[in-house]
């Protein structure tokens, strides 16, 4: 049985967009649940188009997710992706350009800019240039004239205008084109480098890639990469073609959206975790509709024939919900180490930053929400005296400033301002008074917190707050009382 090899070939023009990512991810699933090899090839051949930084983005995102690929060239001791650019060096793909001219498969073209642009037509609302194959009829001496002149040129593929082509993908079956609807695309572009659909090609068969993985977008594509496949004589890979992901309104996903990179939602507080298993469930089903995986897990259940054909959707309340899953399963020290800069960037004061995290980390669905809810740690927010009201526990601003200004010295002569201790003192209060401790509670927790909704209960915030601050955030709360209630 031959060994299943897949690949991940992301160009290097910015930051990783989770489709490419999905393609990554489900290439290397399809290898690991098979025991095969994934390998990574930066395909950097569009000059134009190549960011300065890129290469970086995609070795940080694989190394974060976990994506490691198996092998490629030797870097300073560590397996290295290949890399198209250093290829075009070899010679590799001009070689075999050469090679299809040679049978006829392939053709010089040195037609103009100026001759291109007006073999442009509109079809549906879009500009599209469809070859006419003008340089094909150029002789064999015509031709080698021109080379020797030194004329620029690429190489076109020499696709049929009568009959079709046909070829099978995993996900959506047989497909049929006709020919005439394929272009003499080009293979060699006029600066010496292959366009991304030869070099795919070459390097796929170079490399002993069993398993294509990529978008949809790509299918219409794939008539010509299978001409020259057979062109060549070389077996044509398995195709795994993967739906497309749209936002919640079903258009494509765009840089608009905010949440169209890896980076975007790492910088708003995403695990890498959460995402990789978010982006599994984008278009595959396990058989029993569980949804939360670790990576070994999905290699372990990953069956790419459970692919759908449809769309699917970026669901940003999904996403959230299964990031708050994964930090609720976290261990507390690995939580506050993340949530550290976070908690930090918003309290900006002495407090306990442990006993805080320890209060958000079952409540919060991103990093970014820990400011919501911490920031009344750094500075009460201004708030209506009305909050103290509270029917379930039967509070009133009246009742409020009653119980404030009794309870104050009982804290103020506190030893001990720890959450256990400070629940057991007050605790002790409500029986003395007959009170329910959610009558003594909510209005402490209001006139620290100046907040309906606070990640932990009166307690927890006045030993995280520490006694000076608490004693004087109720102190302020009494004088705010007092001027309400006074008019």
């Amino acid at each position: 049985m031959t060994r299943v090899r897949t690949r991940f070939a992301p160009s290097p023009t910015g930051r990783m967009h989770v489709g490419n990512l999905r393609t990554a991810l489900y290439a290397y699933l399809i290898a690991k649940h098979q025991d095969g090899d994934f390998l990574l090839r930066i395909e950097d051949t569009d000059q134009e188009r190549y960011m300065e930084g890129a290469v970086d983005i995609i070795y940080r995102t694989m190394k974060e997710t976990g994506l490691i690929h198996d092998e490629g060239p030797d870097k300073e001791g560590q397996c290295g992706p290949y890399v198209q650019s250093e290829r075009v060096k070899e010679g590799i793909y001009m070689k075999y350009a050469k090679e299809l001219v040679d049978k006829g498969e392939a053709y010089y073209c040195f037609c103009s800019k100026e001759r291109l642009e007006g073999l442009k037509r509109t079809i549906d609302g879009k500009e599209v240039m469809t070859y006419d194959k003008h340089c094909l009829g150029l002789s064999k001496e015509e031709t080698a004239k021109k080379l020797e002149e030194g004329l620029p040129f690429v190489i076109r593929q020499n696709n049929p205008v009568t009959g079709t082509t046909t070829f099978d993908d995993e996900i959506y079956g047989e497909i049929t084109v006709d020919n005439s609807e394929l272009d003499d695309m080009v293979l060699i572009k006029s600066d010496g480098y292959p366009t991304y659909n030869f070099a795919n090609v070459v390097d796929d068969h170079l490399m002993g890639i069993t398993h294509v993985v990529r978008g949809n977008e790509y299918l219409s594509s794939s008539p010509k990469y299978n001409r020259l496949y057979e062109a060549f004589g070389w077996e044509v890979p398995v195709y795994i073609h993967c739906p497309l992901i749209t936002n919640e309104d079903h258009q494509k996903l765009s840089k608009r959206s905010g949440h169209s990179s890896y980076e975007d939602l790492v910088e708003q507080g995403f695990l890498p975790e959460a995402i990789i298993n978010f982006i599994a469930l984008l278009g595959w089903s396990p058989e029993d509709n569980r949804e939360i995986f670790t990576l070994e897990e999905l290699v372990k259940n990953f069956d790419y024939r459970h692919m759908s054909k449809t769309p699917s959707v970026f669901d940003m309340v999904k996403l959230r919900w299964m990031n708050g899953e994964y930090f609720k399963a976290m261990d507390d020290e690995r939580f506050f180490r993340m949530a550290l800069p976070y908690l930090e960037d918003a309290i900006k004061r002495d407090v306990d930053l442990k006993a805080v995290a320890a209060m958000v980390k079952t409540r919060i669905e991103t990093l970014s929400d820990i400011k919501d809810q911490v920031d009344f740690l750094y500075k009460v927010p201004e708030y209506d005296a009305d909050l103290y009201i509270h029917k379930k526990m039967k509070t009133t601003k009246e009742n409020s400033l009653e119980l404030l200004t009794d309870v104050l010295p009982i804290l103020k002569e506190a030893e001990a301002f720890d959450n256990d201790s400070l629940f057991a003192l007050l605790k002790e209060y409500a029986e003395k008074k007959e009170y329910k401790t959610g009558y003594v509670m909510w209005p402490l927790r209001t006139a620290v917190s100046g907040k309906a909704m606070t990640p932990g209960g009166a307690t927890e915030l006045m030993s995280a707050l520490g006694k000076e601050e608490t004693i004087i955030r109720i102190e302020d709360a009494v004088c705010k009382l007092k001027d309400v209630l006074n008019g």
